[in-house]
């Protein structure tokens, strides 16, 4: 992935300190606790919910089944279509491919559509470096990038701004990007929202070049779909004559009638609306019709290596609607920007290890920013079970092991910091692989119980820091089984 994020601090660290700013905590519990309950509603009114959660998760496994296969049916329908396919392995092929392209248009600015995988491969920082500013046109976006700011939520990028705080933005600094805020502008959100309307537009009228993601590849078809809320999607799929489209592989989907379940499990899951305003779907180039041309750039970045865990493949069916964010008690108290990556929550906790990989203390450190309570499982659209796919990561970090990197496969070192507690689980293994050392275990374990401190010390002392020892009985279940 991107080097963006890389040298932040570990998410204890980075935690430890975001949850003492009280208006961001604040901020993230009016508007998680407002989505999850309107989300609830909206999925209340599905009969058939369990069912089309269980068809999403299905279309998504067969699809990284055989990727390869859709990846090369999705190259050839969009070429037939007119447009022209990129294969990008990493952040920096990606980057150097969206510049050269941008290069031989001549210009030297773009509108951008709402990216995930922009923002994971640091596309704005690296066309910034080659002289091409990119201008966001997502309200939440543009919020982050006139603040000098990071995004902190997958759908609503200034989660952690308020009004007041963003009236302060658009007044201090919209004129130094293009046209200023109006004068006594108000932190009304029809005041904002008309301040971004009047600022976004001449943008949208002179822009000749366009950058966007997608939501979802059709292999059959080469048609791409965006959904999005404010309409400022449709105007940069539409309006420029060069439209350039970045896309992680895994958002290739079989078949026109697959997308049905996913325009019915992804707004209800991200929004909580029964439909996205704005559902965009463009197929190539037409004549008189939208961008004369159009390049699709294929993003693998981390994803094949991930596709040959079969355990953490699974993080692969994430459709980016945020459910996950919006009920984790983790993300709700520290905030997205403790996660260091453009995906924070519980799906970055498992995606970004997988894509970037644990040499890092931050990303070492990303599978235990979780309570493994379970609430971002039951609330997932395509039922990815992050909780096993945290542990997995969680023991490949403390043990080491076989893993794919670049397509090869290798053994990695266990991440620093963790030798005691792999010198304890092992400790724990081999005492329970031997029944009599561990009946003579218990037995000290329970003779000395009025020995045992309450906390522990060392390296343990982390750990007790915000829990307590459990308090040993005064005999074994053998003892009372013998007895009773």
């Amino acid at each position: 992935m991107s080097g963006t994020y890389l040298g932040l601090p570990s998410f204890p660290k980075a935690a430890a300190a975001s949850t003492k700013d009280t208006q961001l905590r604040a901020n993230l519990t009016h508007a998680t606790h407002t989505i999850r309950d309107k989300r609830a509603k909206a999925i209340g009114e599905l009969e058939d919910w369990p069912q089309l959660r269980a068809a999403g998760a299905a279309v998504k496994d067969h699809t990284l089944r055989h990727l390869d296969h859709y990846l090369l049916q999705l190259e050839a329908s969009v070429t037939a279509a007119g447009g022209t396919v990129h294969w990008a392995t990493d952040a920096d092929d990606a980057n150097h491919i969206v510049t050269q392209l941008i290069r031989a248009t001549g210009e030297t600015d773009v509108v951008k559509v709402k990216s995930m995988a922009t923002q994971e491969i640091g596309l704005n920082t690296a066309l910034a470096q080659a002289g091409i500013t990119a201008y966001e046109t997502d309200l939440a976006e543009l919020i982050v990038q006139l603040g000098d700011d990071q995004p902190s939520h997958i759908l609503v990028p200034a989660i952690h701004k308020n009004r007041h705080q963003i009236r302060d933005i658009f007044r201090a600094n919209m004129a130094d990007w293009g046209r200023p805020a109006p004068e006594q502008l108000s932190d009304t959100p029809a005041d904002l929202a008309e301040a971004a309307r009047l600022h976004l537009r001449e943008k949208f009228l002179r822009a000749k070049v366009a950058v966007s993601g997608a939501n979802f590849m059709i292999a059959d078809t080469g048609t791409l779909v965006v959904v999005e809320s404010e309409g400022n999607g449709r105007m940069c799929l539409t309006l420029p004559d060069t439209l350039i489209s970045v896309v992680g592989i895994e958002k290739v989907i079989p078949t026109f009638q697959d997308l049905e379940i996913f325009l019915q499990t992804l707004p209800r899951s991200s929004t909580a609306e029964r439909m996205n305003p704005y559902t965009t779907l463009f197929t190539g180039t037409t004549p008189g019709d939208g961008p004369t041309t159009f390049h699709l750039v294929l993003l693998d970045n981390g994803r094949t290596d991930t596709l040959a865990d079969t355990t953490g493949r699974h993080a692969l069916r994430c459709i980016r609607c945020s459910a996950c964010l919006n009920v984790c008690p983790v993300y709700e108290r520290a905030g997205g920007h403790a996660y260091g990556s453009a995906y924070p929550g519980p799906i970055g906790a498992i995606l970004t290890p997988q894509l970037r990989g644990t040499q890092t203390e931050l990303d070492a450190s990303l599978p235990y920013a979780s309570t493994l309570c379970g609430a971002c499982y039951t609330v997932c659209p395509v039922a990815i079970n992050i909780p096993e796919i945290l542990t997995h990561l969680r023991e490949r970090t403390t043990q080491g092991g076989p893993t794919t990197t670049n397509g090869k496969k290798v053994t990695i070192k266990p991440a620093r910091g963790h030798t005691t507690e792999r010198a304890a689980m092992r400790a724990a293994r081999w005492t329970l692989d031997h029944p009599t050392l561990m009946k003579q275990a218990q037995n000290l374990a329970t003779r000395t119980r009025h020995l045992h401190p309450t906390r522990l010390p060392g390296p343990g002392k982390n750990w007790t820091h915000t829990r307590d020892l459990p308090t040993l009985p005064t005999h074994t279940f053998r003892d009372w089984w013998k007895n009773n």
